[in-house]
């Protein structure tokens, strides 16, 4: 049995699904009033107004936290201190060290410990993978993903940390390796020193490259991985109601320096339908039930904390950032 720490806009979707999977034991919040409204949700369900109270109930096994990201080290740490098993919403840390720490944890008291990097679970995305091993796109030769909205604004952390581990657990999952370089771009127009907007390219050893666009200053969301091999394209758009998953069989193939053949329509690629978040939450507990590594497990949330890292410090410093440069200093 878990416990769910944050019942904000997202916590509240881990609360019914680990409701309706049997799983829910406890509810946290610090806000009176948000636990009064899901006691009455959730009869029978524990409520809890603290990570310590939580942790005091011999009852619970497992911690979800849907908690701020400057929250996540220190709601995890006491976590796995304490024993439990811990799924923490993405990204695991906002420092390697802090990360590195976490997964140690984790390892040394044989906890399972998973990072909520959603779209890697997302039943459309699991098929552009599948199509990926198969060879049907052929060599990968570039990747491209823009994750763009209006808002939210007013959080400590930039949109980089908010929005790019997504992208980043995707591209890194369908290549299979780290990127040796990053360089980021950005821009802060509603808090000063808070970047709204951020441009990323990674540069991978075997030649592939890679750019991911985030932004809280976008007239429309927009949220779409392009994936460019040599046997053909794929394009996943997570914004789209149906057919999110499309596949255009165009090689890149030259002649006399252009394209050999246009690209000509896509065809729409099938997949299972399935709520991503249900699915993760069902990977959880499996993982809970076995012991098994979990797909998005420490090692996942300290490689992209590590490519994250990387990116603000080339925010900060306006170059390029070799991923085996040292880290920078805790943000938190």
């Amino acid at each position: 049995m878990l416990a769910v720490v944050g019942a904000g806009s997202w916590g509240r979707n881990h609360l019914r699904n680990f409701a309706e999977l049997g799983a829910l034991r406890a509810i946290c919040d610090s806000n009176e009033d948000v636990l009064a409204k899901f006691r009455q949700a959730y009869p029978g369900v524990r409520a809890y107004a603290n990570l310590d109270q939580v942790l005091s109930d011999p009852e619970i096994e497992a911690v979800v936290l849907a908690t701020p990201a400057s929250e996540h080290h220190r709601g995890a740490q006491a976590a796995l201190a304490a024993g439990r098993h811990v799924l923490v919403e993405k990204p695991l840390a906002l420092s390697v060290n802090h990360a590195e720490e976490l997964h140690r944890m984790a390892q040394e008291r044989c906890l399972v410990l998973m990072v909520g990097h959603l779209l890697e679970y997302h039943p459309a995305f699991v098929r552009l993978k599948g199509l990926v091993v198969a060879g049907e796109l052929g060599k990968i030769a570039y990747l491209y993903s823009s994750r763009l909205s209006f808002g939210p604004f007013g959080r400590p952390e930039n949109v980089l940390w908010d929005l790019a581990p997504h992208d980043l657990s995707m591209i890194l999952r369908l290549l299979g390796e780290m990127p040796e370089s990053v360089q980021a771009a950005g821009s802060s127009c509603i808090t000063r020193g808070v970047n709204d907007s951020a441009a990323i390219h990674l540069s991978f050893a075997g030649g592939v490259r890679a750019h991911i666009l985030v932004s809280w200053l976008h007239p429309f969301k927009e949220q779409r991985l392009v994936v460019v091999g040599t046997e053909g394209m794929a394009v996943f758009d997570d914004v789209l109601k149906v057919d999110k998953l499309r596949l255009y069989r165009s090689r890149l193939a030259l002649l006399d320096h252009r394209p050999a053949a246009p690209i000509g329509e896509p065809e729409i690629v099938g997949y299972a339908t399935a709520e991503p978040l249900r699915r993760e939450c069902e990977h959880f507990i499996r993982c809970l039930q076995t012991g098994d590594e979990p797909l998005t497990g420490g090692a996942s949330g300290v490689g992209i904390t590590r490519v994250l890292e990387a990116c603000q410090r080339s925010l900060e410093c306006s170059r390029a950032v070799g991923l085996s440069e040292p880290d920078v200093e805790a943000r938190t």
